[in-house]
């Protein structure tokens, strides 16, 4: 459950992910909405995403309540989620990597869904223990048999020790595409825009190298400074 709020206002949502259709969750999910609804004493919305688009439109239909009464869940089907198959996307955000895979995980195109799930998994092991075990289990819970099989023989399920070119590659990719474009985002937004050399230079940084410009800019008076330190 998420509770968002500006000041005055409060919204409750209720995230549920539902993989497979279930039509004992139409008589329930009003329930959720109504029970949240009591405690916290505010607006409350229910949230189904789905990772099937039949699933999606099966969810999306109005429950009737009786006595003209309708409960209308909110949608997130795979249409409405970005294929995210570039690293650099994956590693700003992973979260969004991780449901785009569980969006797109049964694509018939499994090359084009394995490296989505890729992606998802690569940028999900520099995340803390429980995230990390949490991700890993959406995603290889949402994909389909065939993008699983690929998977499986990528990786060792649940301890992020990629054994082979392909998942090492996109997972390296990943986390230095995205350590770059975060430093480059951080160094622009303190120090104004970067030039072509400054952006060439921080391209061409290792992981470890970004990682110290990364602890320099908090303090840093200057770029220079940043991007080097004090002799």
């Amino acid at each position: 459950m998420l509770s968002l709020s500006d000041g005055g206002s409060i919204l409750g949502i209720i995230v549920e992910v539902q993989l497979s259709r279930d039509d004992r969750k139409r008589f329930v999910w009003p329930a959720y909405v109504a029970n949240l609804r009591a405690r916290w004493r505010c607006p409350v919305c229910l949230l189904v995403v789905c990772t099937d688009p039949a699933v999606a439109r099966w969810a999306a239909k109005p429950v009737q309540l009786g006595c003209k009464n309708v409960f209308v869940p909110r949608i997130l089907g795979p249409d409405a989620v970005p294929e995210i198959l570039d690293a650099v996307d994956a590693a700003l955000d992973p979260e969004l990597a991780v449901l785009s895979a569980m969006a797109h995980g049964h694509d018939a195109d499994v090359a084009k869904a394995a490296r989505i799930a890729a992606l998802a998994q690569g940028v999900s092991a520099g995340l803390d223990a429980d995230r990390s075990r949490l991700y890993l289990d959406l995603v290889i819970n949402s994909v389909s048999e065939a993008v699983r099989g690929a998977l499986e023989q990528t990786m060792l399920p649940f301890k992020y020790e990629y054994q082979s070119h392909f998942a090492k590659h996109y997972v390296a990719e990943g986390l230095a595409q995205g350590r770059i474009a975060l430093i480059t985002r951080l160094l622009a937004a303190r120090f104004g825009s970067l030039s072509d050399e400054v952006r060439g230079k921080i391209a061409a940084s290792c992981i470890e190298e970004l990682d110290a410009i990364g602890d320099r800019l908090l303090t840093a008076a200057s770029l220079e400074e940043a991007l080097a330190p004090k002799s």
